[in-house]
């Protein structure tokens, strides 16, 4: 693997916070804005609910085959080369946004944005992070690059609020339209101008790695990195893995919908309980990554469904009384913490699978390609669900779909625990300690 951990600490560091600023701010635009700003945005462009979802839809179909394609893109370009160029494609896009196009258009900028942000930017990115870790601390890179993006992500929420309040003349309840479309057009351009110079900083600070030099020591091993990877049974099973984790994430989306018809919140009191689970992302992922580089990542997995699993069973089983509201809430943060640990360490996997570092991006394709498409299925049936079923009846069934996930990925990650080869086998220049973790990890199985 890269030498990446022979670099100082310093250069290290900032490597690492280049990734994390890079791998939030590159989805601001597409996705950031509307979810803080939902009300404005349909206010200023005048759009419909379907409307904005025909464009995210757009992003999703675009996004589809963009992951598959992105992976050997990775294996051929520099992670550098590739983020820097997503960046800057993706903040051009936002000064057409700022003109508040019309709905064709911004579909248009929605599939573009598929483009730069996935084809261009995702397996680069997820690359770049396994570069960064070396052969010895996967689980802490992608749990920082998850918790850093996650941390990063509520403060520049949080900051977006108060530039449009700034800008805002007045109340907000008395602003006219044209001034709150002003307004809106400023955090449209904040939002551009940190993703042009989040491009910026990755040109300056990540090291501008050849893939080719990882290739060169597997050319004998397969004529391509993409078939390379779907021979590999636990490729396979990490893309189920993945699946299970981002279906119980997908689901936290009705944690606030949740305290409002079963603990009878008015919206702000429900808002604060989503905003809550969101917060709890950053901490649970970096502490999974330390953890899993101190045991195994499956390990950590497997405690990641574990209260995911455990957690959406006693939502789904009606046993928490809503006249105690604290039980319901610390079920929701516990279940939180199982998801939120899944998303910081399911691309350590990679490592632990035995997939070589020359096929990682074509690896990071495949396995997002099958992983992410609950963004497809999880959100139609969570309405039907829900609608079917009004009140806290369709939560409960809402939960009881994310237990069974929950169960199916603790299975795939013992499966793949099982065909998993000994982390010599991968990385035989390892030390002696690493070697006695090997046979702790033979004895677990």
């Amino acid at each position: 693997m890269t030498p990446e951990p022979n670099r100082s600490p310093l250069r290290r560091a900032l490597i690492l916070a280049a990734l994390m600023i890079a791998g939030e701010s590159v989805f601001l635009l597409p996705f950031v804005l509307a979810r803080v700003f939902r009300p404005t945005f349909l206010d200023v462009f005048g759009i419909t609910n379907l409307e904005l979802g025909t464009a995210f839809s757009a992003y999703g179909v675009v996004a589809m085959v963009a992951y598959f394609a992105g992976g050997p893109l990775a294996d051929r370009y520099s992670a550098r080369r590739l983020m820097t160029v997503a960046l800057a494609s993706t903040a051009a896009a936002g000064a057409l946004l700022a003109g508040v196009p019309s709905p064709a258009t911004m579909n248009v900028l929605w599939a573009w944005w598929g483009m730069t942000s996935i084809l261009l930017f995702w397996a680069a990115l997820l690359r770049a992070t396994r570069e960064w870790g070396g052969d010895d601390a996967q689980g802490r890179a992608y749990g920082l690059l998850d918790g850093g993006r996650g941390l990063l992500a509520a403060v520049i929420a949080s900051l977006s609020v108060v530039v449009f309040s700034i800008v805002l003349p007045g109340d907000a309840e008395t602003a006219t339209l044209a001034e709150r479309a002003q307004a809106f057009r400023a955090v449209i351009w904040v939002f551009t101008g940190m993703t042009a110079l989040a491009g910026v900083l990755v040109w300056l600070v990540v090291p501008d790695n050849d893939p080719a030099a990882a290739r060169e020591g597997h050319r004998k091993r397969s004529v391509g990195g993409m078939a390379a990877a779907a021979r590999m049974p636990t490729v396979w099973l990490h893309a189920v893995i993945v699946v299970c984790a981002y279906s119980g994430y997908k689901a936290s989306d009705d944690f606030s919908l949740l305290a409002r018809d079963v603990l009878g919140y008015d919206d702000v009191q429900a808002s604060s309980i989503g905003t809550l689970s969101f917060w709890v992302r950053a901490a649970s992922a970096v502490g999974a990554g330390y953890l899993a580089d101190r045991i195994d990542p499956t390990r950590v997995i497997l405690l990641g469904f574990g209260l995911l699993t455990g957690g959406s069973l006693l939502i789904a089983s009606g046993w928490l009384p809503p006249s105690v509201p604290w039980m319901m809430i610390m079920t929701i943060v516990a279940t939180s913490v199982g998801i939120y640990a899944l998303r910081g360490v399911y691309f350590a996997l990679l490592a632990e699978g035995g997939v070589p570092l020359a096929f990682t991006g074509s690896a990071i394709g495949l396995v997002s390609f099958v992983g992410f498409t609950p963004d497809v299925f999880m959100g139609p049936l969570m309405g039907v669900l829900l609608d079917g079923s009004p009140g806290a009846l369709g939560h409960r069934h809402v939960f009881l779909a994310v237990a069974g996930f929950g169960l199916v990925g603790a299975a795939a990650t013992v499966a793949f625990r099982r065909l998993a080869p000994e982390p010599a086998a991968t990385h035989p220049t390892r030390s002696d300690s690493t070697g006695s973790r090997r046979e702790a990890r033979r004895a677990g199985r």
